[in-house]
């Protein structure tokens, strides 16, 4: 176990506090995030379906990225192109989870490269 600190217990008592911590536990956040998505959100490479299989998997990472977090650090978080999923430290029984959606454009990166060529070849 490791140190946190000057108190060698509190790392032991915050994982017992959230020991029972899972993907479950955020069905409301991912719930609310799944109707966003479906309504606001315009995404080439995600399916609704594959959208909801996604949040699952980045919950379950930053579950991980949590619980083994350092000592002194309070977060965890997991992140694809389309999704950032951050859960910090609080005093309740559960840590707060943010989810939130990484506006981009699949197109940016092909913009970027034709100015590139544009300059060379003008």
């Amino acid at each position: 176990m490791r140190h946190c600190g000057k108190n060698p217990w509190f790392k032991a008592r915050v994982r017992l506090q959230f020991s029972s911590v899972s993907v479950e536990t955020y069905q409301t956040e991912i719930a609310e995030a799944l109707k966003a998505y479906d309504k606001y959100i315009i995404c080439i490479d995600k399916t609704p379906e594959d959208f909801a299989t996604a949040v699952r998997s980045l919950m379950e990472k930053a579950i991980k990225a949590y619980d083994n977090r350092g000592p002194n650090l309070r977060h965890g978080i997991a992140l694809d192109k389309q999704l950032t999923i951050i859960l910090s430290q609080t005093e309740g029984e559960k840590p707060l989870c943010g989810i939130y959606f990484n506006l981009s454009s699949p197109y940016h990166r092909k913009l970027a490269n034709s100015k590139t060529t544009d300059k060379a070849t003008g």
